[in-house]
């Protein structure tokens, strides 16, 4: 149903984990555990499956905090727990508030402020990414919570891989030539682009250490059994989920 990345395990009072697609209720293509509001399944289902998510982890629904993600860079101050519009990254330092993204191979980042008690979810699409919405989700930080790169941890998400992200010559124009290839052996040129990688060197570049930030090897499009994939289930599927936030009590 879920992972919990490696990096957050050492903080007790951090609910953090990424889903994925077992599980769940919902029927081909979005099984099983569909978690995306905003999807075209039944809603019956996904709220068995979101019910299904949030019991397995003692948090109310009423506590998540979901937003309708537009690939671009906007980014909220989380004060209270709705569904909002329009928001692609959320930052909050209220306990009890639980940040969340849905992906099906845009890549997701969990960012937590340990020293400053303040956590972040980010979405970050090939548009977000090449917005530099990750950077600007710990500059927002910084300027709410007085956040300092070096006391961040972070969680890389799954996405697509770069060897399944193949890109026209405009949108590989839009990346540094550290992030994307060029292939050439093939009939026709190819672009390919990698996502982690991209949203890896904001991090660095905004100075969060390096043995700080833990990538996911699992790719949306090669481990398609166990997570959903836009791509290569041509727009029809379903979308995982990947939350963040402090728990105060043991129920939430």
């Amino acid at each position: 149903m879920y992972i919990k990345p490696k990096i957050f395990q050492q903080f007790p009072e951090l609910i953090a984990v990424e889903s994925n697609r077992k599980d769940g209720i919902s029927k081909t293509p979005y099984s099983s555990l569909n978690l995306g509001v905003f999807t075209d399944d039944k809603p019956e289902n996904i709220q068995e499956n979101c019910e299904r998510f949030f019991q397995s982890l003692n948090i109310k629904m009423s506590r998540v905090v979901q937003s309708y993600q537009v690939h671009k860079d906007k980014i909220l101050k989380v004060t209270r727990s709705k569904v909002y519009e329009g928001y692609d990254a959320m930052i909050t330092e209220n306990v009890n508030t639980f940040l969340s993204v849905t992906v099906a191979d845009c890549t997701p980042v969990l960012i937590y402020d340990a020293k400053n008690q303040a956590v972040a979810a980010v979405h970050a699409g090939w548009k977000g990414t090449v917005l530099d919405i990750t950077a600007k989700t710990l500059q927002k930080m910084k300027e709410e919570f007085k956040t300092n790169p070096r006391d961040c941890y972070v969680y890389v998400g799954t996405c697509i891989d770069e060897n399944s992200f193949e890109v026209g010559e405009d949108v590989a124009a839009l990346f540094t030539y550290d992030v994307k290839r060029l292939d050439k052996s093939g009939r026709k040129p190819k672009f390919y682009v990698d996502l982690k990688k991209a949203n890896v060197s904001q991090l660095l570049k905004c100075g969060v250490p390096e043995n700080q930030i833990e990538v996911s090897p699992y790719s949306t499009v090669l481990d398609n059994d166990t997570y959903f994939s836009h791509r290569k289930e041509k727009g029809k599927t379903g979308r995982m989920m990947v939350l963040i936030g402090i728990r105060k009590d043991k129920v939430a």
